[in-house]
């Protein structure tokens, strides 16, 4: 039954799947199947098409500097379905390079600037003397979480009023050593540089799954009106 099946788009799930960041998407599985629901995932590449309104639940992962260039050059195909999705409360997850690409520009180590979507006002800059590397612990709305970061990009946001932390660090480094907070909230998107997953920590599973039943619940009542 369509209103029993969710569906996730995991976006270049075969190049942005750093540190086990599928695993976010296993948990969700292993949660929404608990709530009685079937779940399909699509793995969408380069070259695919999409449609972010056609899913429940969109979710991004990490990669490495190369595989980032690579998919950077797909990704703007997917600007404005994407930039409308997160600007309309949709939930979204993005890890790391995820995250990275959402702003408007990473600069890397040898000075190449890799472009963003430019959806959301933040930025990165590489520092190859700065890796943050270790256990992290920070408090979001949802209680503590505790994960694990491993990256030398360090994400400044551009506009403080209009996004807003995921949390502030207890341990570890986050987006940047400065401001002491990690990820990043903005309606039903989320930003992070936590692997390990970061959805191990079932306080914030379980709010990402209530964002994605909410959502699937409006989806499916579009779609019975539309077919009346």
């Amino acid at each position: 039954m369509a209103d029993k099946l969710i569906k996730i788009a995991y976006l270049y799930e075969d190049l942005m799947n750093t540190y086990g960041d599928s695993g976010d998407v296993k948990i969700l599985r292993f949660l929404l199947k608990r709530e009685g629901y079937d779940t399909q995932i699509d793995n969408i590449s380069l070259g695919d098409k999409f449609d972010a309104f056609d899913y429940d639940f969109v979710f991004f992962g990490g990669g490495q500097d190369f595989e980032q260039t690579v998919v950077a050059k797909d990704l703007p195909r997917h600007k404005e379905t994407l930039e409308k999705y997160i600007n309309s409360g949709k939930p979204m997850l993005t890890i790391c390079g995820g995250y990275q690409l959402m702003g408007s520009y990473y600069k890397t180590n040898s000075g190449v600037t890799i472009k963003g979507l430019d959806i959301l006002p933040l930025h990165t800059i590489f520092k190859s003397d700065k890796r943050m590397i270790g256990n992290t612990r920070y408090m979001t709305e949802w209680g503590e979480v505790k994960a694990f970061e491993n990256h030398s990009g360090q994400t400044y946001f551009d506009d403080k009023n209009k996004l807003h932390p995921l949390g502030d660090m207890i341990s570890g480094y986050g987006n940047n050593p400065q401001d002491h907070e990690e990820g990043l909230r903005y309606r039903n998107f989320i930003g992070s540089y936590s692997h390990g997953p970061l959805l191990k920590n079932t306080n914030v599973a379980n709010a990402v799954v209530a964002m994605i039943l909410d959502w699937h619940k409006q989806r499916v009542s579009k779609k019975e009106k539309v077919a009346e």
